[in-house]
């Protein structure tokens, strides 16, 4: 039976037909794996997502954390999930060996971290938010620090979590408060507050790691004087044992719309509840140097943005594949040239309209799947490719392509858990069914790790600038490539590529005329915009490679509707999204002011 978590056929096609993951196996990296250790591990991911995560997925929806004014309580079907996670050895699977890693590549290791958002994205975030705690760690923190918190991650007896957000500063890291007050020993204490801590409490292990931003009195002003430290809930000992509590106490949950199952919370840092050593303030650990932890923690961030748009990414296509087997199955009216009431009634996947909903859905999640699965291949070439040159292009794409691979399918893997509700009618909105979780789920990715908002400003203000703009003219090579084959291939297939190549030509030239007049505010205004319509862009050359790739297939095999239905996807992609972005880029050639000119009290 096929799954409706996601499509492993279409895996196998992204991975093997398109991405080419098995030529991976020539680099020294990867040399001890082949396709059947890949296809192994992504059993073994789609086994335990569908037997541990999948099937408390709702109660965990309607049996939120609850908290007592001690402890925090959670079902526990959650914590044998985490547990069966890190038995399986998932967290390590792109580590290196000398941390008991399988070197796996990064875009195999996500395609298997997909079937877990897939299944329950609220469980599966206390894994992935280890997951990048850890791998910062490896990269900033000290070799002491990884053998006392990085190895019992590893070992799934501690998790961890990111702590940026305060109640006064929101997004605006500038204006945190928390404090860090060295002591004589080397370590710091830690005073402040910190907001919207997604698993910052809970009894699912022995330890929580927490990776604080804080600033060091005395330190520069704003951002520059950012610093990380690391702030275990319990203190551990030399020889690992978890001993005395630290100052860190939960001073409430937060009720979200979704993401129900994840702990949210408001934490305090040293208020004095619990005094370590005899003193109040949270232990504190420096991670690096002082005054670097904005770019420390952008390791993790940047690798949580692009999680934020695979869970997106998962949730959409699973919504997507409920809504398909329940048009299939439901059975409601008559083809309108057949009205004889006496006829029995077709499924609903027979009338026009539900087709257009299914088709939306199919191009925004598999297009939202392919777009994860590239920045994780560029990740793996960024690390590994041959030359330098290789790695170097592989960064610039991937660092040009990290706003969009983030909000991208915050958007429209939303627009497709809508359409899986209207596909679903009345049903849809009741808790009945599936597919009304997963759009109050999916709700949150266009807010955490920086809103639309922020990645647009990333996006124009920064990424396609830098370099001289660098990143955007290796980007618009790639597409102007792929718009090339598909030219030579003739057909359909020229058609789209000529498209693409018209509206990479654009993506370029009106990105040239926001900035000429070097007015940022102006340049800025309609940032959002300006991402939505370079995503779809993004996503259009991404449904022409799937499109070519299985158009040299299906010549051979005419009749494999799998093949079909990819070519039938770019089609809709290409006559139905792409020529959204004509009117937004006419909208940001022209300057328009609107709403940078309209007062604040005029609202």
């Amino acid at each position: 039976m096929n799954s409706q978590l996601l499509s492993r056929r279409d895996l196998d096609f992204l991975l093997y037909e398109w991405l080419d993951v098995e030529g991976l196996t020539a680099r020294p990296r990867y040399a001890e794996h082949d396709r059947s250790t890949f296809d192994a591990v992504l059993e073994l991911s789609q086994q335990i997502a569908t037997d541990h995560f999948a099937p408390h997925n709702k109660l965990s929806d309607a049996n939120e954390p609850t908290f007592d004014g001690e402890r925090v309580h959670l079902i526990p079907e959650v914590r044998k999930a985490v547990e069966e996670f890190a038995n399986s050895g998932l967290l390590a699977a792109s580590l290196d060996a000398e941390h008991g890693g399988m070197q796996l590549p990064y875009v195999v290791g996500s395609a298997c971290i997909a079937w877990f958002q897939a299944a329950n994205v609220a469980t599966s975030s206390y894994t992935m938010l280890t997951l990048g705690n850890l791998n910062l760690l490896l990269a900033h923190g000290s070799a002491e620090q990884v053998d006392t918190f990085v190895r019992p991650m590893l070992e799934g007896r501690f998790l961890g979590t990111m702590c940026l957000s305060e109640p006064q500063a929101g997004s605006s890291l500038t204006d945190i408060t928390t404090r860090a007050v060295p002591q004589d020993d080397g370590t710091y204490r830690l005073f402040g507050t910190k907001m919207w801590i997604s698993a910052g409490d809970h009894e699912l292990s022995e330890n929580i790691v927490h990776l604080v931003l804080a600033k060091i009195p005395g330190g520069p002003p704003g951002v520059k004087g950012i610093s990380l430290f690391i702030v275990p809930k319990y203190l551990v000992g030399r020889d690992g044992a978890v001993g005395e509590r630290n100052d860190v106490v939960l001073a409430g949950l937060n009720h979200k719309m979704g993401y129900r199952g994840t702990t949210n919370t408001l934490l305090n840092f040293g208020e004095g509840v619990h005094t370590p050593g005899g003193a109040p303030g949270a232990v504190a650990y420096l991670v690096g140097e002082p005054h670097r932890g904005l770019a420390y923690m952008f390791h993790m961030m940047n690798e949580a943005r692009i999680g934020v748009g695979a869970g997106a990414a998962a949730l959409g296509y699973t919504g997507y594949l409920k809504s398909l087997a329940y048009a299939r199955e439901r059975p409601q009216g008559r083809p309108i040239a057949g009205k004889d009431p006496a006829t029995p009634q077709v499924p609903i996947i027979e009338h026009a309209d539900v087709r257009r909903m299914l088709l939306a859905q199919k191009s925004y999640a598999e297009g939202a799947m392919a777009l994860v699965l590239l920045c994780a291949r560029l990740s793996d070439d960024a690390a590994t490719a041959p030359t330098e040159e290789e790695r170097a292009e592989a960064a610039l794409l991937l660092d040009t392509l990290t706003p969009i691979v983030k909000s991208w399918p915050s958007q429209w893997g939303l627009a497709a858990n809508d359409l899986a509700i209207q596909v679903h009618g009345g049903y849809g909105y009741t808790r009945d069914y599936d597919v009304e979780q997963h759009y109050r789920d999916n709700r949150l990715n266009p807010i955490h790790e920086g809103t639309h908002g922020i990645q647009a400003l990333d996006l124009l203000g920064r990424k396609v600038t830098a370099g001289g703009g660098a990143g955007l003219a290796a980007l618009a090579a790639r597409m102007n490539q792929t718009a090339e084959r598909a030219v030579q291939a003739g057909g359909e297939l020229a058609d789209h590529g000529r498209a693409l190549k018209n509206a990479a030509d654009r993506l370029v030239e009106v990105t040239a005329t926001l900035w000429a007049p070097m007015d940022v505010e102006a340049a800025l205004a309609n940032a959002s915009v300006y991402l939505e319509a370079a995503g779809h862009t993004v996503v259009a050359w991404i449904w022409l490679e799937q499109a070519l790739t299985a158009s040299a297939t299906a010549d051979a095999d005419a009749d494999d509707p799998f093949y079909r239905g990819k070519l039938h996807a770019a089609r809709y992609f290409f006559r139905w999204e792409l020529p959204r972005t004509g009117p937004q880029f006419d909208l940001l050639a022209s300057g328009d002011r609107t709403t940078l000119d309209m007062p604040a009290d005029c609202f």
